[in-house]
């Protein structure tokens, strides 16, 4: 059975090392424990990154649509598929 975990060796910074190393036993964690909880807390941020820029295109073309409402939004896709919208 091969290995469940990869290695990968970086360089730091003596200050930096010195910060890790500190965090790492004041949260009671190995170094590469902190670094992957560093590693998971940097993905949420990109998460929420992304979302918000799609938030912001969506409001975007909410606005450039005139859609406030549930009823604009099937009033739009029955526009874009060619169908009648209903009174």
């Amino acid at each position: 059975m091969g290995r469940i975990t990869k290695t990968l060796t970086i360089s730091l910074p003596p200050r930096v090392y010195d910060e890790v190393d500190m965090l790492a036993k004041i949260e009671g964690k190995t170094k590469s424990e902190l670094v992957r909880d560093m590693i998971r807390v940097y993905e949420d941020s990109l998460d929420e990154k992304r979302w918000r820029r799609l938030r912001r295109l969506g409001q975007a073309t909410a606005r450039r649509l005139n859609i406030a409402s549930e009823d604009d939004i099937e009033r739009v896709v029955h526009e874009a598929r060619g169908l009648r919208s209903e009174p």
